[in-house]
């Protein structure tokens, strides 16, 4: 019966490890493009416990199988061998986890509008790095304003309220923000560039693009950490139960 239940245990360690090896793949491979700005930041915090999560997954299915052979052929050494990796792959998972909640301590409007105005379109590059990354946040800037209909982190008043690297090279008077927060028509035209300019009601997007920022990332960050929670709090028990059994074995 007790080893039933060990080996049932492990079942279900088997299928969220490919859970979580499914889950942290849709994560890494970055559906809404907002590595870049991460990466400029050097804060790329979520996408490591996303890694980290996806070779925990494989670890788990792994040695869920070895579990499961170890108990129905009651080998002590392979039990011992799959407690003691286990508990390895364990530790794993708590560093995933406590790294994506704690993730979300940066996901603020300020931390947004410090990066955005200090990097897009700053060409003050030191390096061919350096340069790759403010090129990769420019872009990513410009595809999220264009398909959220959104500009700057609050709205259009980032551009004219601070100093920023864009404000340094374009002059008030020819462009006070980029033109990805102007609205356009179906051919992706400009609707009213002059309008545009003067921020007219219905010619500029005044809706800022942080929910459209904050919102993906917010959810990798709970979904790699209270899946990778919900995994660590049943293998644990599996865990004790086959701490127990690889105890009792064979007295």
């Amino acid at each position: 019966m007790f080893q039933g239940l060990l080996i049932f245990g492990n079942v279900v360690i088997m299928l969220c490890g490919i859970a979580l090896m499914a889950e942290c793949i849709f994560h890494v491979s970055d559906q809404h493009g907002l590595w870049p700005l991460l990466s400029a930041a050097d804060n790329g915090d979520v996408f490591a416990a996303a890694w980290i999560g996806l070779f925990v997954g494989f670890c788990l299915f792994i040695l869920s199988i070895v579990g499961i052979f170890g108990i129905m052929k009651s080998a002590k050494k392979v039990i011992l061998a799959y407690i003691i990796l286990m508990l390895i792959v364990y530790i794993f998972e708590v560093a995933s986890c406590i790294t994506a909640a704690t993730h979300r301590d940066f996901l603020v409007p300020n931390f947004f509008l410090k990066q955005m105005l200090q990097l897009y379109d700053n060409r003050n590059w030191q390096n061919d790095d350096q340069f790759k990354n403010y090129m990769g946040l420019t872009d990513s800037w410009n595809r999220i304003m264009a398909e959220n209909n959104c500009c700057g982190v609050n709205g259009p008043q980032d551009w004219v309220q601070f100093n920023s690297a864009f404000r340094s090279t374009h002059l008030d008077s020819d462009f006070p923000w980029p033109r990805e927060c102007c609205v356009t028509n179906a051919f992706n035209q400009i609707t009213q560039l002059d309008a545009c300019k003067l921020g007219v009601q219905g010619f500029v997007h005044r809706q800022g693009c942080f929910d459209f920022i904050s919102g993906p990332l917010n959810r990798h960050a709970w979904g790699v950490a209270w899946f990778g929670f919900a995994i660590l709090c049943w293998t644990f028990f599996v865990l004790a139960g086959s701490m127990y059994y690889y105890a009792v074995l064979d007295n």
